[in-house]
């Protein structure tokens, strides 16, 4: 992990850097990624086939499980890992109670001219959602992803992943989604942004993938809504010279272990901080099943600023708008105050960022990237659409007629003016 002071001429450049983390390009795989979309948009199921074979050596034998077919995972997995189905359905409820509470309500008034205004909500009527089965099988991102929808009342939600197992089809049950599709990659995205004899096509897809999924999801968008393009996690943490430094690292490598490509970043007031927190980063490493992974991820993306006072470190962490962060200083609550971008905040050395990935309630789907500093975590507001509501009366109409006529005319539109003088000539 590289450690720059404040007075280093490498600090401003070193944060330039991650700061800019989201401008990854993905040219690369572009090409490859538009030739799969546009087969799968072309010859559907024939080509979801075709490249089953060529990435997975098979074609799946199940193609698509229903609510029975979840339900009877869920009922496996209670024999088979009780504690397990547990946790699962604890967190589904936790997560459906916070997203109630973001429920948006239609509303309708008079304005003072008599003109009935107003504002109608309806959740979308398909949705599609990606669930990564590469590295990693994450039942936590189902939920995340698919309860926030069903709170919001979409009709159909369906689940995308390759080779499902009775953990994620069981999270499907508990969630409350329609149909799962055993499909992944580039493919999937296709699939269901244009629909196939055997996938419906959907009006948003959410969830994380890898640059295959986030390059297909970018060519995509237009045809259908996306929640945005995932890169790697990242996590920030901010701690001051109370903070544990075993804490601390633990927290760092909890994202660290996710991919190669994450951004395990820390912000001290000290060096002697930063030193003993790298320490024990070094340490904790050795003890990870999933070594590897997190230590190139740690060698290639890890940072510390040390920063020396709270004003700079609050300056550095609205800078970098990292998804994850957490605060591990002293009045953290007030902290809070002094940030600006940040996807989930975990306030104070209690809160792990594994409560937020598996437990608390919000949806860990969170904008990468810096993208937080104008995108949201996901919730029941991306699975929902709103309408415009206005209704004159005879007389508020001609109330206004001079003022929508005049301003008509003045943009060249006298066609906008002749319908208001073809309502209010009416005898």
């Amino acid at each position: 992990m590289r450690i720059v002071e404040r007075d280093n001429p490498g600090y401003e450049s070193l944060l330039r850097q991650i700061e800019n983390r989201g401008d990854d390009d993905l040219a690369r795989v572009e090409p490859a990624v538009r030739a799969i979309v546009d087969d799968v948009a072309t010859r559907g199921d024939e080509a979801l086939d075709a490249l089953a074979l060529r990435f997975d050596g098979a074609v799946p034998e199940t193609f698509s499980y229903g609510p029975a077919e979840c339900a009877a995972a869920l009922e496996r997995l209670r024999a088979a890992n009780p504690a397990l189905a547990r946790v699962l359905a604890d967190a589904a409820e936790r997560i459906a109670r916070f997203h109630e509470a973001q429920r948006e309500t239609s509303f309708r008034y008079f304005d003072d001219a008599g003109v009935s205004l107003g504002w109608r909500v309806r959740p979308l009527g398909r949705v599609g959602v990606y669930a990564p089965g590469g590295k990693a099988r994450y039942p936590s991102s189902v939920l995340m992803a698919a309860v926030p929808a069903c709170v919001a009342g979409v009709p159909e939600v369906l689940l995308a992943t390759p080779r499902p197992t009775d953990d994620l089809l069981a999270a499907a049950a508990l969630a409350g989604v329609s149909r799962v599709f055993d499909m992944g990659g580039a493919q999937a995205i296709a699939a269901m942004a244009y629909g196939t004899a055997r996938v419906p096509r959907v009006d948003k897809i959410v969830g994380p993938g890898n640059i295959y999924v986030a390059c297909a999801k970018r060519l995509v968008f237009g045809r259908v809504a996306i929640d945005g393009i995932a890169g790697p996690s990242e996590i920030l943490v901010v701690a001051d010279d109370g903070a544990s430094p075993a804490v601390v690292a633990a927290d760092l490598l909890s994202q660290a272990e996710h991919d190669e490509l994450a951004y395990p970043l820390l912000v001290t007031l000290s060096r002697a901080q930063a030193e003993a927190v790298a320490r024990e980063v070094e340490r904790q490493l050795a003890e990870l099943p999933r070594e590897a992974i997190a230590r190139a991820s740690v060698r290639d993306h890890g940072a510390a600023f040390v920063a020396g006072d709270l004003d700079e470190a609050a300056r550095v962490t609205t800078r970098l708008a990292a998804e994850h962060l957490s605060l591990q200083v002293r009045d953290a609550e007030a902290f809070v105050h002094r940030v600006g971008a940040a996807g989930a905040i975990f306030i104070g050395d209690h809160t792990p960022e594994a409560a937020g990935d598996y437990l608390a309630g919000p949806s860990h789907v969170l904008p990468t990237g810096g993208a937080v500093r104008f995108s949201s975590p996901l919730g029941v507001y991306d699975f929902t659409v709103r309408s415009s509501l206005i209704r004159y009366t005879p007389e508020a109409l001609r109330a206004h007629a001079d003022a929508i006529t005049t301003f008509a005319r003045a943009e060249g539109l006298d066609a906008h003016a002749r319908a208001v003088e073809a309502r209010t000539e009416r005898r």
